[in-house]
C-alpha cells in the first residue's frame, strides 16, 4: 500500500541531467605545465572562457598567447579571483604550498584538483599516499572555505595538446562531497568533445583514482600508447 508521503516523493534525479556551465570562467593553476596547458586548450576550444595561472604572470601570458582561443594569462592569485571554477594542475611537490598561498582567493570557489601524487624510480612510476589520504583531501584540508572536488586525473597531456585530434576518447572520474558541485564538474568535462564526466564517489575515494595514473603510465610505456579510461554500462 502506498502511503501519502511516498506518493508525494519527488522522482529520483536523472544523473545525466547536468547544468549548463558554458558561461562559467575556468581558471587553471599550473596552466603553463603540460597537463594544465592541455586542459586550458581543450576547454577554450569548446568555447569556455579560460584563464591560465602561473607564479609569474608573464609566463602565463606567454602560454596564453601561444594557445590562442581567447585564453588569458595571469598570476595565480588573479587567476583564482577571476574564475568561477579553478582547476589545480600544479606539480605534486608544489601542491600544498600553492594552495596555502591562495586560501583567501579560493574561498567560496569550486576547486577541481587533478594532481596525482607519484614517485618515480628505475622500476617506473608508483603512487604516493599523502598524510591526508590524497591530493584532493589535502586540498580540502588546506581550503576549508572552498568547495573541493577531484577530476581530470587520467588524461594524456599529449592528446590534450594535439590540435589534430578532434575528440578525446575517455571518461573523467569526478569525486566530491556535494552533488551540485560534482554535477558542475561532470558538465565541464562533457564540454570537451569525446569526453564524459562520471561521478565516482566522495573525496575519501580519491587516493585510488589518483594512484591509477601510475598504472596508466606503465600501460603507455609498454604499448607506446596514450591510454585513458571508459566506464562501461553507465
Amino acid at each position: 500500500m502506498t502511503t501519502p508521503d511516498a506518493a508525494k516523493k519527488a522522482p529520483a534525479k536523472d544523473p545525466w541531467d547536468l547544468p549548463d556551465v558554458s558561461g562559467l570562467v575556468v581558471g587553471v593553476l599550473g596552466g603553463t605545465g603540460d597537463q594544465g596547458r592541455g586542459l586550458a586548450y581543450r576547454l577554450a576550444r569548446a568555447g569556455q572562457k579560460v584563464i591560465i595561472g602561473s607564479r609569474a604572470a608573464e609566463r602565463a601570458q606567454t602560454a596564453a598567447t601561444e594557445l590562442g582561443l581567447g585564453i588569458e594569462g595571469a598570476d595565480n592569485a588573479a587567476c583564482a579571483r577571476r574564475s568561477d571554477i579553478v582547476i589545480v594542475a600544479v606539480p605534486w611537490d608544489g601542491h600544498a604550498k600553492t594552495l596555502e598561498s591562495l586560501r583567501e582567493e579560493l574561498a567560496g570557489k569550486l576547486v577541481v584538483d587533478c594532481v596525482n601524487p607519484l614517485g618515480f624510480d628505475k622500476k617506473g612510476a608508483y603512487a604516493l599516499k599523502p598524510e591526508e589520504g590524497s591530493a584532493a583531501e589535502q586540498a580540502a584540508v588546506l581550503l576549508p572555505e572552498s568547495r573541493v572536488t577531484a577530476a581530470f586525473h587520467h588524461l594524456s597531456a599529449v592528446l590534450l595538446q594535439d590540435p589534430e585530434i578532434d575528440e578525446i576518447d575517455t571518461d573523467v572520474m569526478v569525486l566530491g562531497e556535494v552533488r551540485a558541485d560534482t554535477d558542475i564538474v561532470q558538465a565541464l568535462a562533457g564540454r570537451i568533445a569525446g569526453m564524459r564526466g562520471v561521478f565516482a564517489g566522495r573525496l575519501r575515494n580519491a587516493h585510488q583514482v589518483e594512484s591509477l595514473v601510475a598504472n596508466l603510465i606503465s600501460v603507455n610505456r609498454r604499448y607506446k600508447a596514450h591510454a585513458g579510461l571508459r566506464v562501461t554500462d553507465v
